[in-house]
């Protein structure tokens, strides 16, 4: 499986807390025929305070994640919102991990679950996984 985006290394701004705050659209190909769902988990293992979650989600349609879209059911995030926060780094360059997991099964978890709630119910699930990694400072 393979997850790309329409931006290289850098994250624009756009997609940012300086700018509209909405997601990238993430192209994801090469997802296994077995596949029923996909499930992402976005972070920022860079953060002062340990890792930042900035997105979670599960049960999305194999295929694209269109640009400011929530294709699947959302879980809170770092700042406890069921939605996208793009990166807000307090000082630095900081990695965001975009990770895409191929699952056989829909998942049965309630909107507002966590990333170790997701990461708990898809573990005997996953049969593809795919990263990318984005840059953001804020200047």
């Amino acid at each position: 499986m393979i997850i790309n985006s329409s931006f290289k290394e850098v994250i624009p701004d756009k997609f940012t807390c300086k700018g509209e705050d909405i997601n990238p659209k993430l192209m994801i190909s090469e997802i296994p025929a077995s596949a029923k769902t996909l499930a992402l988990i976005m972070d920022d293992p860079d953060a002062p305070m340990g890792t930042w979650v900035h997105w979670v989600m599960w049960n999305i349609p194999l295929g694209n994640i269109n640009e400011n879209s929530a294709p699947g059911t959302q879980g809170v995030n770092s700042w406890g919102k069921n939605k996208y926060g793009g990166p807000c780094p307090p000082s630095g360059t900081h990695r965001y991990f975009f990770k895409v997991y191929a699952l056989d099964t829909t998942l049965k978890l309630p909107e507002g679950s966590t990333k170790q709630e997701l990461l708990q119910a898809m573990k005997s699930h996953i049969i593809a996984q795919a990263e990318l990694i984005g840059l953001y400072s804020k200047q």
